[in-house]
């Protein structure tokens, strides 16, 4: 990865976690890190919990002064009404969160958000002084059919299409194939370059040189300590938005560690 991208290792907790136990997991990866002499000036180390437990997270964070960043996992496009079980970006971001993940496979799954709804997010998350971690990623039959990067491409063209070069440089975007999300199954390293290549080079037409440069890039699908090395040792990708292995803060910590290491 380019020098200039401080490398991302976020955790996504999806539905995991009470605010109790989310408190002590932050203690204890705030520990594992200490102990290791974790610069975090080389790596950025956020979490994201689910809203019950983001009060606490910040309270701890901001009591402690702690250097980890946290964010969430959906935002409303709304900023205010009636809309019951809806959180703004504004709550979030008086919350103190740094990043809101946006289009998470799971979210267009279930929900479903389409990729209008997944645009206005992304433009709620900046005004209100945040960065989205746009998710983007092909299922096994896109991959089946041969259009994956196509596919993926089109998802991230789909939001950046009408913002800004300033906007455009906040954005994170995270590749998560879909066929590699708690499957155990993982891209290849070479897969996962090939992505963030095809990303890095549609912000290059769209934005410039300058713009492609900054964006960061994360793989996310089945990353563990295993393969963590291999990955973030190619040249595009710039970290990794992790779902189950978050889980395991001393699994989230060999992580975040080897991602250090890899990108001196």
């Amino acid at each position: 990865m380019e020098a200039t991208r401080i490398p991302l290792v976020a955790g996504n907790w999806k539905m995991n976690f009470d605010h109790l136990e989310a408190t002590y997991f932050v203690q204890k990866l705030t520990w594992l890190l200490r102990d290791a002499h974790f610069d975090y000036t080389r790596c950025e180390v956020a979490l994201m919990p689910s809203f019950t437990s983001l009060r606490s997270v910040q309270v701890l964070v901001e009591a402690d002064k702690l250097r980890i960043r946290y964010g969430a996992q959906s935002v409303s496009v709304t900023t205010q009404g009636a809309f019951t079980g809806d959180v703004s970006a504004d709550m979030l971001a008086r919350l103190g969160c740094s990043y809101v993940i946006v289009g998470h496979s799971e979210r267009r799954k279930y929900h479903p958000e389409d990729d209008a709804n997944i645009v206005d997010q992304v433009r709620a998350v900046l005004a209100a002084g945040m960065r989205p971690i746009l998710c983007v990623g092909e299922s096994f039959e896109e991959r089946r059919q041969g259009i994956e990067l196509e596919f993926a491409v089109g998802q991230v063209r789909d939001v950046t299409r009408d913002l800004s070069d300033t906007q455009a440089s906040q954005l994170i975007i995270a590749y998560e194939p879909v066929w590699a999300i708690g499957t155990g199954m993982v891209a290849t390293p070479q897969t996962a370059q090939d992505a963030a290549q095809a990303f890095r080079d549609e912000l290059r037409e769209s934005f410039g040189a300058q713009v492609a440069d900054s964006v960061r890039i994360l793989y996310g699908g089945s990353v563990t300590s295993g393969n963590a090395s291999q990955l973030i040792e190619q040249k595009d990708v710039d970290g990794f938005l992790i779902g189950g292995a978050s889980l395991d803060v001393e699994e989230l910590s060999r992580i975040a560690r080897l991602t250090v290491k890899k990108t001196r």
